[in-house]
């Protein structure tokens, strides 16, 4: 128990360094748009194949359940499948497939300049390491996991209209009236925070882990392991905590 509240605590002060201000705000803004193009444009292909399916199969499954009641109309399943995306299956998905992808990488990352010396390198010249080597990772996947959300969501629901066109469940006039049927803005705003709460997740506890490792090589495997690990049980647990306040 003493073990896990000294590790809070060395995290909290991690993330206090990280977000303080940069000396130079040229150099961290560069870093930032690098960490930005890695995380989003690196991880576009993955999420795009991942929501188009995960769209797809959502719709061929209600149809194949909804086709057996009469009563339903079809275009109820573009409905379904916008809100499935919206609230749950896009931004869960995608950041548990970031936290494996993107979260391994930063940890992997900074344990191996941890243990060649490059961090105490950067601090003997004076160089604020955790403001520099956290902080713009921090940011990008702050700004970019939301956008890969919000691509996962457009995919997705073109994924649920492709499959229904292929397997002719419905016609395009009707998914996509479902679609538009009573849309409420307020779903993409509980999309748009626990995107931004699970962007702050992977990246703050996988350059934590990254940031922490003492040892060799097996110790980077571990760290970059445990950073995926704890990355994907805190995004289920604040995915609940939200849906349960916002919802």
């Amino acid at each position: 128990m003493i073990k896990i509240f000294e590790a809070i605590g060395k995290f909290l002060l991690l993330m206090w360094n990280a977000a303080s201000k940069p000396e130079k705000a040229s150099m961290y803004w560069k870093e930032t748009f690098r960490q930005c193009h890695d995380i989003g444009i690196g991880s576009l292909a993955i999420i795009a194949i991942v929501a188009t399916f995960v769209g797809a199969v959502s719709a061929v499954q209600f149809a194949y359940q909804l086709r057996t009641i009469s009563l339903v109309p079809m275009w109820w399943i573009g409905s379904i499948v916008r809100k499935g995306m919206i609230l749950e299956l896009a931004p869960t998905i995608s950041a548990l497939l970031l936290a494996g992808k993107v979260g391994s990488n930063i940890s992997s990352e900074l344990g191996t300049m941890r243990i060649s010396e490059q961090i105490d390198a950067y601090e003997i010249m004076g160089v604020n390491t955790p403001a520099y080597l956290i902080g713009p990772k921090l940011l990008a996947g702050i700004i970019m996991v939301p956008m890969l959300v919000i691509i996962a969501v457009f995919l997705g629901i073109l994924g649920g209209w492709w499959a229904g066109i292929m397997g002719n469940y419905y016609t395009t006039t009707e998914y996509f009236r479902g679609v538009t049927d009573n849309f409420i803005a307020r779903d993409v705003n509980i999309m748009l925070v626990k995107s931004v709460l699970f962007g702050f997740l992977i990246s703050s506890i996988s350059c934590f882990k990254g940031f922490m490792v003492e040892g060799g090589a097996i110790e980077i495997g571990k760290a970059s392991t445990q950073a995926v690990v704890f990355s994907s049980i805190a995004i289920v647990i604040v995915n609940f905590v939200v849906a349960f306040l916002m919802l």
